[in-house]
């Protein structure tokens, strides 16, 4: 291979040994660490902060001890939990604190209310940085605070799906939980985000990660099945279905926690809280697009449109003008 040093052969030699090396499967026993890391991935709107907040609530109920950290920039994970008040973010803690010349000290960003731990990463104002290296750095301050050290059953990491840059793909690119749980509906938008997760997990699972799926919250479930059947696809079970409900979605708006011992639906977030312990990481086998839209009535999604060409002569419009060619022809001789 000319135009490499001796040194670099070497590393690229070493480089293909290393990628010719079996992967390790993902993990199917129970988690070595006492804590479960679990990170929750969804559409943004699809409900995840009101299934956080009932899910934490309802395991912190059942004596667990509960940390919920939210990692989406709008800083809206912990709204329900707190009544619809604003939790001070990590990011603009510690941006004061730094120009205080303070340390930032647990009790700044971390907040309790019905046995749950909480807090927000938050993330940059509009157009003035990167929400992904605002949960890196989030996390690096949050370690420098013991993060590792402290003592909870669970670990809930609330993740704005949509964003597939590096920030928001931390925890399974750098094997920071044990498993991925995502939050979808019956809709092909919220699929096709559960879908890039999935795809995300297979990929780094390809690198050596050992972060798999435990499966699919399907929230807002009107019984059409589309959420159901991609879980089977991907082969991941489905953890819970939450009904699309008018009364689950006042009581959501109005800040009401539902997720209680004596409530109406004490019982599906028991199961759902059992379902989240127990549910062993899986590597998914996301669906092609073609796959993904095959879940839906073709009329739905547009399936059967057939796609046009374009022309050069279609791109000009009325300004096109036929211009005779260049090209030379020789006759044969």
């Amino acid at each position: 291979m000319s135009g490499f040093t001796q040194h670099e052969l070497r590393r690229i030699e070493t480089l293909r040994q290393e990628a010719a090396e079996p992967l390790d499967p993902v993990a199917t026993g129970e988690p070595t660490r006492k804590t479960q890391v679990i990170a929750i991935y969804g559409k943004g709107g699809i409900g995840k902060s009101f299934t956080l907040a009932n899910l934490s609530h309802m395991m912190a109920a059942m004596g667990k001890r509960v940390l919920l950290i939210g990692c989406d920039p709008k800083s809206d994970t912990t709204s329900l939990l707190f009544g619809g008040r604003a939790c001070p973010t990590i990011i603009e803690t510690s941006a004061k604190k730094k120009l205080a010349g303070e340390p930032v000290r647990v009790e700044d960003i971390c907040f309790r209310r019905g046995g749950v731990f909480a807090m927000e990463l938050g993330g940059p104002e509009v157009g003035r940085g990167c929400g992904g290296r605002g949960i890196i750095h989030g996390f690096e301050l949050l370690e420098k605070l013991g993060f590792h050290d402290w003592d909870f059953d669970y670990v809930l990491l609330d993740f704005l799906g949509d964003v597939v840059c590096g920030g928001f793909g931390l925890p399974i690119a750098r094997d920071m939980c044990q498993k991925v749980i995502v939050v979808g509906s019956n809709d092909l938008q919220s699929l096709y985000v559960a879908n890039n997760v999935c795809s995300a997990v297979s990929y780094f699972q390809r690198l050596g990660g050992n972060v798999g799926v435990a499966g699919l919250v399907i929230n807002k479930d009107d019984g059409t099945g589309e959420a159901q059947a991609f879980a089977k696809a991907v082969g991941i079970p489905v953890l819970a279905s939450i009904p699309a409900d008018e009364s689950i979605r006042r009581k959501s708006a109005s800040y009401e926690i539902i997720g209680r011992p004596g409530s109406p639906w004490a019982s599906l977030f028991e199961l759902l809280s059992d379902n989240v312990a127990q549910a062993q990481p899986v590597l998914p086998e996301p669906l092609s697009q073609d796959a993904l839209l095959g879940l839906f009535d073709a009329s739905a999604v547009g399936r059967d449109v057939v796609l046009e060409a374009a022309s050069s002569a279609d791109m000009m419009g009325k300004n096109h003008v036929e211009r005779p060619s260049l090209e030379v022809i020789y006759e044969a001789a």
